[in-house]
């Protein structure tokens, strides 16, 4: 079980870049196959580096997901896969955020399992997958994200992790 100091370490400040020093990832226009040339790598600092990585709005939406994941769910895992941050508890990865050209998408893995389902339908990811587009943080509604949150780390998720 975390303690309050893990999930303390685990949610990283916002990273503040001048955009001298800040090389961001050019990003996609939609969902069909990886969503930035980020490379695949699993722990927090490949997911922190990432983030840090994606231009504004994006940044600070992928940032507020980040926190709000790791303040909601003890155990929290992170990976960067296929150009996106994967996150899970347990046995599998169970949700995804990805910034693309004009939103982050985050997807959840089942997600037509939660109630409410959530509305975006996304193209390449399963069937199965359903999700959120967040254009600036306005869009983040963080009760009903952390509600989906919560809802779908009880169940299985996808490609277990490697111990």
């Amino acid at each position: 079980m975390a303690t309050s100091e893990d999930v303390t370490r685990k949610v990283r400040k916002p990273v503040r870049r001048t955009a001298a020093e800040s090389e961001t990832f050019t990003l996609k226009e939609s969902m069909t196959g990886r969503a930035s040339p980020a490379k695949a790598a699993d722990g927090d600092e490949p997911v922190f580096d990432y983030i840090a990585h994606l231009p504004q709005p994006q940044r600070g939406i992928a940032e507020a997901i980040d926190a709000l994941a790791a303040k909601t769910l003890p155990g929290l895992e992170r990976s960067v896969k296929w150009g996106m941050a994967y996150y899970g508890v347990g046995d599998g990865w169970c949700f995804s955020s990805g910034g693309f050209a004009d939103n982050v998408k985050l997807m959840f893995v089942n997600g037509v399992t939660l109630d409410p389902v959530p509305p975006v339908t996304p193209v390449g990811m399963g069937k199965a997958t359903r999700g959120v587009e967040l254009a600036s943080l306005d869009d983040l509604d963080e009760m009903q994200l952390a509600d989906w949150m919560r809802q779908i780390t009880s169940r299985p998720g996808v490609g277990g992790r490697r111990k």
